[in-house]
């Protein structure tokens, strides 16, 4: 049975793009658009792996759906990896770093994505 990706963004074309990049490896992929979704869908299909985008509706939207999901008994040990194209707020550069106290997911990738580093990140993410 083939690993199951949940990813949750709000940009279609993205969407389109790495899901079928991740399909043509032999991933599932399911998707959802908002935080609020997202949430539902993991719920529901249980993924073995999480790709977030940050900012959706809102600025933290992301941040604040990876914080829900640390918090469900049913859906912390699933590993996050966030995935934006965020480096900068204001002037300032924003450092993303990952763990368990500051943003809790495995990983941060850049968007947009270099396909082969992403896919090891997924690789040694979904494995454990």
């Amino acid at each position: 049975m083939s690993k199951k990706i949940l990813m949750i963004d709000d940009d279609p074309d993205f969407i389109d793009a790495v899901q079928t990049l991740l399909e043509s490896k032999g991933y599932a992929v399911v998707t959802a658009s908002d935080g609020q979704e997202g949430i539902a869908k993991a719920k529901k299909e249980k993924p073995d792996l999480i790709t977030l985008d940050v900012m959706m509706t809102n600025d933290s939207e992301g941040l604040d759906v990876s914080k829900k999901f640390k918090q469900d008994k049913d859906l912390n040990k699933i590993p996050i990896i966030i995935v934006s194209g965020v480096k900068k707020i204001g002037d300032a550069a924003y450092n993303y770093e990952t763990g368990e106290k500051l943003i809790p997911a495995k990983a941060f990738v850049e968007k947009p994505i270099e396909p082969e580093k992403f896919l090891k990140i997924i690789e040694k993410h979904i494995s454990k």
